[in-house]
């Protein structure tokens, strides 16, 4: 499932990010890159260890632990710091699958990627290109999101970064291990928790449709997560 997250990041939120990252030293993204990847990656990223990206992330980090639809579409188990890169002149990243296993430079820290994310840093008029073009059984679909707004979609997708020709194409991008590693019982979940707080907005959160909706959802979280 594709799921975006619209304002992550309020503008106060986009302006602290950038005022750490933008000043900061950018140095070749294939820092990060698995060998498939480095075959097609050619951007700039901010090295996971620098100060910059550590005190941006944790910024990026608080904003999803509070973000309600981010904790209902995830399901987060363990999140990958966020790192965060940069593409122009023509800077793209070809088709490619995100590593199944990504661990922490320096640390014993390690996420299986179900879910990755990309959190736009870039007001989407002051860039052309750049968009995240994911093939996903539906057909191919293109994001390009404001500032501060986030996709959510599966680490399994081939996707590319289409070439940036005009400005700086500048995000956030992490990846997640959710409790629920399938995608089809994730968005199950999703919808049915959807659906109940729709039910409880009409009825009430005690009405009995909703207590035993609620049941279900927690039956089959039960029944289908490794936490």
């Amino acid at each position: 499932m594709m799921i975006p997250i619209p304002g992550l990041l309020d503008a106060e939120g986009v302006a602290r990010v950038r005022a750490l990252i933008d000043t900061a030293q950018w140095v070749d993204g294939n820092v990060t890159s698995g060998f498939q990847s480095a075959l097609a990656k050619r951007n700039l990223q901010l090295p996971e260890d620098s100060a910059e990206a550590q005190q941006a992330a944790q910024i990026v980090f608080d904003a999803v632990s509070r973000n309600a639809l981010f904790i209902a579409a995830a399901l987060p188990l363990r999140v990958f710091p966020p790192l965060f890169n940069s593409y122009g002149g023509g800077q793209a990243f070809d088709t490619h699958v995100d590593n199944a296993i990504r661990i922490q430079k320096g640390t014993g820290f390690r996420v299986r990627s179900d879910l990755s994310a990309t959190l736009f840093l870039e007001d989407p008029d002051d860039y052309d290109g750049g968009e995240l073009t994911v093939e996903t059984n539906f057909g191919v679909q293109q994001v390009k999101l404001p500032a501060g707004d986030m996709i959510l979609y599966p680490a399994s997708s081939l996707h590319r970064v289409e070439p940036v020709t005009r400005g700086r194409r500048v995000a956030s991008f992490f990846w997640i291990q959710s409790m629920v590693r399938d995608d089809s019982q994730r968005q199950t979940l999703f919808d049915l928790d959807s659906a109940i707080q729709a039910v409880a907005a009409t009825q009430g959160q005690g009405a009995p449709e909703v207590i035993k909706l609620t049941g279900v959802y927690h039956n089959l979280l039960r029944r289908w997560a490794d936490a």
